[in-house]
């Protein structure tokens, strides 16, 4: 397969190498200048600046005016579902969100890791990833922009007409043998930048909800580093959770439940929870 990289890669490019720099500094780091990274990275300023600018409106960023770019203060993180760990029961399942779900491959290309999705994956730098930018429609009406990673070597022959409809995963078991396993995933609120409403049909700085997330198979090995931007006035994020009995023992830190005020449960801890999507209609 020919090596095409195209703007939406060398935005991706862009941002997990800022990101990098973000994981490896303190709040309150410097970030170089535009001038020193554009000519480090080899891009218009115009793409760099998308691409901080989508670091920004999610808090991974601060820009001071007269001073630069610095790294911003670390965030709260709240684990919605995890897996059970505790031998409670068999662990999670996520349920299809409602719809019908198709894919328009925007870009699918062959390119190396790089640093920071390497590392994802645990693979070197220089090791092959698919790269694929895909818009999701539901019932034909576009829902959200996917940018999926997938190790080259996992999925030999993969085409573009595989990505415009079915189950990935379902695909990923039954010409590749690849059973996922589990699941890390992070959602933060954000807004759409001119080309991304372009594409969801939205106006620009509309809500959004943003994914981030990578699938493991049952051995462990990663199989898929996922970016999603999922339209805010269209999609939902539902948490089942089941709460456990008393238990005095539990820390009160650890007694907190996604919605609910703390003190209001304090006496038990988290229970099983399940996160399932929800597309909303029209109104």
């Amino acid at each position: 397969m020919a090596e095409t990289v195209g703007s939406a890669y060398k935005r991706t490019r862009v941002r997990d190498y800022l990101r990098e720099l973000v994981e490896a500094g303190a709040p309150g780091d410097p970030i170089p200048s535009e001038r020193v990274l554009c000519e480090r990275l080899g891009v218009s300023r115009p793409t760099l600046r998308a691409a901080v600018d989508g670091l920004v409106s999610t808090g991974l960023i601060v820009r001071e005016h007269g001073r630069g770019m610095f790294v911003a203060r670390a965030k709260i993180t709240q684990e919605l579902a995890a897996p059970d760990r505790a031998g409670l029961g068999s662990g999670f399942t996520l349920p299809r969100a409602g719809g019908s779900w198709a894919g328009r491959v925007l870009e699918f290309s062959q390119v190396q890791a790089g640093a920071l999705v390497g590392r994802k994956l645990r693979l070197p730098p220089m090791a092959g990833i698919v790269y694929i930018a895909r818009l999701r429609l539901v019932d034909g009406e576009p829902m959200a922009i996917e940018q999926l990673h997938v190790p080259a070597a996992l999925v030999p022959g993969l085409a573009p007409a595989d990505m415009e409809s079915g189950d990935f995963y379902e695909l990923l078991r039954g010409r590749y043998g690849l059973r996922v396993h589990e699941a890390v995933q992070s959602i933060e609120p954000t807004v759409v930048n001119e080309k991304e409403a372009g594409l969801l049909g939205v106006p620009v700085f509309s809500p959004a909800l943003q994914f981030e997330r990578l699938t493991s198979d049952r051995d462990g090995r990663p199989v898929e580093y996922v970016h999603s931007l999922y339209r805010g006035d269209r999609y939902r994020i539902l948490s089942h959770i089941a709460l456990a009995e008393e238990d005095a023992t539990a820390p009160a830190g650890a007694r907190h439940h996604p919605g609910i005020p703390p003190g209001d449960l304090a006496a038990a801890p988290v229970g099983q929870a399940l996160t399932t999507g929800d597309v909303q209609p029209v109104l």
